[in-house]
């Protein structure tokens, strides 16, 4: 590792930056359950850091779509996961806005996942303004609340917890559990962390990444749109997870722990993550994704991706029978959930 890149990596830690994938917590808590000895460190060590990451949002007992709190040791919940466009040469203090969101429901009988993400220039109504624009900008007009309000506002789906990060962050865990495996769909430069124009150079393929290259596979989109860049974000946190509880791994759960530090910001207490470890226990972890389809459009001379709106609907009921919200669901056979087992 260079002096350069070891600094800023020493500077990223001193900053404490919220960041992190949040489902990495799911295979280390695991770990920390499920290990003699070498687990009980572990258990101690995450309790600590993740309970440090707890945010009372403003009060937030519940989201206005349920009746009562929900609890996942029993209840199917819901989490959105919130990056934020920050890096050291991104210092936007809290004027933030999402570079990417993904909303996971997870169903406790099934034991199974879903997760959609959804297109950061997507135009929709922001309660928070009262008035229609890109998604992103509900993270700058009032933080994780406002991102919550408008992601149940598009979805009409409960958001029960949330978990804020900076994307950039992952690149640490990655470089943790010594690299990931994935597709490269195409050739292409693009800027790393510190923004420097064409810093990564990738050839298309299946290989093993590196921090610095997954973050430039997860962020470029200029041969392509933000569905193609969602679908690769997706197919990365797949690969994360499956390496991160494959047996090999295990040895390094304490360097990730120590990777995330304190810097995850959630409204999930250690006792509700704890109760996440059961959808690992089976050695599989089954996650299927989707997508909102839409199309380009151009309003005022500003870029947006104009949702599809039987598409929204759909993916909206498919989350509800998910969730178990709704008894009479009957699912359009014409649209199929992208479905793979982690091992």
């Amino acid at each position: 590792m260079s002096i350069d890149r070891h600094y800023r990596r020493e500077m990223r830690k001193k900053k404490r930056r919220k960041r992190i994938l949040f489902f990495l917590v799911i295979p280390m808590i695991l770990i920390a359950f499920s290990v003699a000895g070498y687990g009980a460190f572990l258990y101690k060590k995450a309790e600590t850091v993740f309970s440090n990451s707890y945010t009372n949002l403003d009060g937030r007992e519940k989201s206005d779509k349920r009746e009562k709190e929900v609890n996942p040791e029993v209840d199917n919940v819901s989490i959105l996961f919130i990056g934020v466009d920050e890096s050291d040469t991104r210092n936007y203090g809290g004027k933030t806005r999402s570079d990417a969101l993904m909303l996971a429901t997870l169903n406790e009988k099934e034991k199974t996942v879903k997760l959609v993400s959804i297109p950061r220039d997507s135009y929709v109504y922001i309660p928070e303004v009262g008035y229609e624009t890109k998604i992103n900008h509900a993270h700058y007009f009032g933080g994780p609340k406002a991102t919550i309000e408008t992601v149940e506002e598009t979805l009409d789906i409960p958001v029960d917890y949330y978990v804020k990060m900076n994307f950039y962050a992952f690149m640490d865990v990655i470089d943790a559990l010594n690299g990931i495996n994935v597709e490269v769909p195409y050739e292409f430069y693009e800027k790393d962390a510190e923004d420097k124009t064409n810093a990564i150079h990738l050839k298309p393929g299946k290989q093993k990444l590196n921090g610095e290259e997954a973050l430039a596979l997860a962020r470029t989109r200029k041969l392509d749109n933000d569905i193609e860049r969602g679908k690769r974000q997706q197919e990365i946190l797949k690969a994360i997870m499956k390496k991160a509880v494959s047996a090999n791994s295990i040895s390094k759960y304490d360097d990730i722990i120590e990777a995330i530090g304190s810097n995850m910001e959630t409204n999930m207490t250690f006792d509700e993550m704890k109760a996440l470890t059961s959808y690992g226990l089976s050695g599989k972890l089954q996650l299927d994704t989707l997508s909102l389809a839409g199309a380009d459009d151009y309003i005022d001379g500003t870029y947006y991706w104009s949702l599809d709106e039987e598409s929204v609907d759909e993916t909206s009921e498919k989350l509800k029978e998910h969730l178990d919200l709704k008894e009479d669901f009957s699912m359009d056979s014409s649209q199929e959930d992208n479905t793979d087992s982690l091992e």
